[in-house]
C-alpha cells in the first residue's frame, strides 16, 4: 500500500498533467487573471507588479503550490509582471520543481534562477525599481509600493474553474471531519484526534493548514483550541482549514458520546440561527457590516447578546483562510462569486462552513452529508440546514 505522501504526490502530478493538457480550459482562467493584472498595472500607473505572497502566487498560477513550509506566508518564488512579460523568480533549488511539477515553463514564464544565497527581493529591485520602473508589490521589495490590500481584491471574485476546485475541496474537507468524528473514541488524546484529521486530509491531497481540537471543558474555555495531550471523555470539537490548489476551506463539526445536555443543545440551536443569518444575509452588493449587524441581532434574540465579542465571526475567504474578518465597521461589500466562511460561536458550541455567494443564492461548499444530523433554519422565506451535534 502506498504511503500518504506518495498518494498526495500522485494526485498532485495528475492535477498538473490535467492543467497543462491541451484543451483543458486553463487558458481561459489564466488569461482572465492576466487581464486583471494588466488592468491593475494600468489603474495603478505601474510598470511592474511583484507577487510574493503564497495566496497571490496560487491565485495567479491557477492553483499551483508555491510553498515549502505549509505555514509560510510567502511563496518560495516571486512572480513579476510587466506589460510584455511574466517572470518566475526562484532560486536554483526550487526552479526545477516549479517547472517540472508545477508546469511553470517557458515561453509562458521567463525563468530567473539566482543562487540560493542571493536575495531575491533585492535582485527584483535591481531589475525593476533600479531600472526606473514604477513597481508595486504585495511583499517587501526595496523601492516598490506596498499594495497588498489592493492586490488581494483581484482574487475576491472567483472564476468558474476556481469554483469547481472549491466545490471538490469543500466536499473533501467535510468528509474528512465526518469520517474522523465517527472514528474517534473516548480515551483518545486531542493530539491523536488531530493526527486522524490531518492524515485523512493528506490522503485526499488536502493540506491541513489548520487543525484545532478541543474536548469536554476545553470547548467551553477556548475559541481557538490548539490540540493538547488531554483525553476525550464525552464531547469533541473538530476544526479543519484544508488547503488544496491554494484555496482554503474552513469547517467545524461537533460530536458527543452519550446524551447531549439540554444546555448544549440549546446553544447549538441558537448558534445555527446566527449562522443562518450570516449565510443567508450574504447577498451581492450588501455591505459586510450590515450582514454582521443582522447576525449580532440574532445573538441577542437568542439570549446570548455578548457572545459575538469573544470570537471573530469570520468573513470572506478564498486563497486566505479569511481575506477579511467582518466587523461592525467593515467597509467591504459582498460580491457575487465570492466565498465566505462565517464561524459564529457560543461558549461550548460553534457553527462553521465555507460558502459561495452567487447571484442566484448561496451554496454551502462544505455541506454536511445526508448522514450528518442538521438543524433546519428558516429566515425570510428561505430554509438552510446547519450541522447539528453528532451523537454517538
Amino acid at each position: 500500500m502506498r504511503s500518504l505522501a506518495h498518494r498526495f504526490l500522485a494526485q498532485r502530478t495528475d492535477y498538473i498533467s490535467r492543467l497543462t493538457a491541451k484543451g483543458e480550459g486553463m487558458g481561459s482562467e489564466l488569461e482572465t487573471k492576466h487581464d486583471r493584472i494588466a488592468q491593475f498595472l494600468s489603474d495603478q500607473d505601474l510598470d511592474a507588479l511583484v507577487l510574493g505572497r503564497l495566496a497571490n502566487f496560487a491565485w495567479a498560477t491557477g492553483g499551483r503550490d508555491g510553498f515549502i513550509m505549509i505555514a509560510a506566508e510567502h511563496a518560495a518564488a516571486h512572480l513579476v509582471y510587466t506589460a510584455d512579460e511574466k517572470s518566475l523568480v526562484a532560486d536554483r533549488i526550487e526552479m526545477p520543481r516549479f517547472q517540472e511539477e508545477e508546469g511553470l515553463m517557458p515561453p509562458e514564464w521567463t525563468p530567473v534562477a539566482p543562487y540560493w544565497h542571493t536575495d531575491r527581493a533585492q535582485a527584483i529591485h535591481w531589475n525593476t525599481v533600479a531600472q526606473g520602473k514604477r513597481t508595486g508589490a504585495d511583499c517587501d521589495v526595496p523601492g516598490a509600493a506596498k499594495l497588498s490590500g489592493e492586490i488581494a481584491r483581484l482574487r475576491y471574485e472567483l472564476l468558474p474553474e476556481e469554483v469547481a476546485r472549491y466545490r471538490a475541496l469543500g466536499q473533501s474537507a467535510a468528509q474528512v471531519l465526518e469520517e474522523a468524528a465517527h472514528e474517534i473514541a473516548p480515551g483518545m488524546t486531542e493530539h491523536a484526534i488531530a493526527r486522524i484529521i490531518a492524515g485523512k486530509a493528506i490522503a485526499r491531497g488536502v493540506q491541513a493548514a489548520l487543525t484545532l481540537v478541543a474536548t469536554d471543558e476545553r470547548i467551553f474555555k477556548y475559541r481557538h483550541p490548539i490540540p493538547t495531550a488531554k483525553t476525550l471523555d464525552k464531547y469533541a470539537m473538530l476544526v479543519l482549514c484544508g488547503r488544496q490548489h491554494g484555496l482554503i476551506c474552513s469547517v467545524t463539526r461537533l460530536v458527543h458520546f452519550g446524551e447531549i445536555p439540554a444546555e448544549v443543545q440549546a446553544k447549538s440551536a441558537a448558534c445555527a440561527q446566527v449562522d443562518a443569518a450570516f449565510i443567508l444575509g450574504s447577498t451581492p452588493g450588501r455591505p459586510a457590516r450590515d450582514v454582521f449587524a443582522e447576525a449580532v441581532d440574532e445573538y441577542a434574540k437568542a439570549g446570548y447578546a455578548d457572545e459575538w465579542q469573544y470570537h471573530h465571526q469570520g468573513g470572506a475567504c478564498g486563497y486566505e483562510s479569511r481575506d477579511y474578518k467582518a466587523s461592525p465597521t467593515s467597509q467591504e461589500v459582498v460580491l457575487a462569486n465570492q466565498a465566505f466562511a462565517w464561524n459564529p460561536s457560543i461558549a461550548g458550541v460553534k457553527s462553521e462552513d465555507t460558502t459561495l455567494v452567487t447571484a442566484a443564492g448561496v451554496e454551502v461548499l462544505s455541506a454536511a452529508s445526508d448522514a450528518w444530523p442538521t438543524i433546519d433554519v428558516e429566515r425570510h422565506g428561505k430554509t438552510i440546514a446547519r450541522p447539528a451535534i453528532l451523537q454517538r
